[in-house]
């Protein structure tokens, strides 16, 4: 008897477990550039093993997760209906890094609408270190400085943790990276803590041929930063056109439920209004959204 889902399309399993170097750092951010006074607080991740590093938000690697886990349950059940629940405590920080090594080759993981984009670094921070030294937690750190990513950076590093990686796209000193922060006092970030965890290696959840969902197991589109600037700049001017040709798409074939809230709390699932509330959310997103860490980028 022939099934409807095959189980190669279920890719959510255990792979293997890595010695990981889990540190945590506390990003201060702020949004608005027009309203010092709005500061955001997240807490990220840097793991670290040999092959190489992930940056990323802590609450947004715990809500993929749980929605992996969510979506593969209901695959199982193999109803043709699927539903996506957004959770608001999904991270401040929607986007990846990760560096290679040993070379360092470094990726920025971002999606714009529907689609994921896996962006190529092709500068590397230039770093003039400094005498000055002075203690960072419970760590002895000594000062460097940089101007990268369209912004005058001042770090501080520790040799008494032997990686030379730092939280973002930051690497290259001899130690690690315990706090950063750039010129204006927008954008800051403090180690607070680290352990070892053994990771789990899994992959995201591959979607049956034809089908897509919004955000979900979507292949990564690989892109050159000029290539990315292009895309961010359509994505400005209409930001639910993605969206609206994937949902066409899907109606042909499978039946998805996206749900959203409104700015009131209230679940909305109509298809219209999602449209009009997400780009209606959208647009005052780019207004309060201004500052973002890599000024070149955006």
């Amino acid at each position: 008897m022939k099934t409807t889902l095959n189980l190669s399309f279920l890719l959510l399993s255990i792979l293997v477990f890595s010695q990981t170097n889990r540190f945590f750092y506390d990003y201060k951010f702020v949004p608005d550039s027009t309203d010092k006074a709005k500061i955001i607080n997240a807490v990220m991740l840097l793991d670290i093993d040999q092959k190489g590093s992930v940056f990323m938000d802590n609450q947004k690697y715990i809500a993929d997760s749980t929605q992996n886990a969510e979506l593969a349950k209901q695959m199982k059940l193999n109803s043709g209906s699927f539903t996506i629940n957004r959770s608001e405590k999904s991270g401040q920080i929607s986007y990846k890094v990760t560096k290679q090594y040993p070379e360092f080759k470094t990726y920025l993981f971002t999606r714009v609408a529907s689609d994921s984009y896996k962006v190529e670094e092709n500068k590397k921070p230039e770093w003039k270190i400094l005498p000055d030294k002075q203690k960072i937690g419970e760590y002895n750190a000594q000062k460097a400085t940089t101007n990268y990513l369209g912004r005058q950076w001042t770090v501080w590093f520790t040799t008494e943790i032997p990686f030379q990686d730092g939280p973002y796209k930051f690497y290259g000193l001899p130690g690690l990276i315990v706090k950063i922060e750039d010129k204006t006092g927008t954008h800051s970030m403090t180690l607070a803590g680290n352990k070892k965890i053994n990771k789990i290696e899994t992959e995201e959840v591959a979607l049956p041929n034809g089908m897509q969902i919004y955000g979900v197991g979507t292949k990564d589109i690989e892109a050159t930063k000029e290539q990315f600037k292009k895309v961010w700049k359509n994505y400005k001017n209409d930001p639910t056109k993605n969206m609206r040709e994937m949902m066409s798409k899907n109606s042909e074939t499978n039946k998805v439920v996206f749900k959203t809230k409104s700015a009131d709390g209230r679940e909305i699932s109509d298809p219209n209004q999602v449209f009009r509330e997400m780009e209606k959310n959208a647009k005052e997103g780019f207004k309060k959204n201004n500052n973002p860490i890599e000024l070149d980028l955006y």
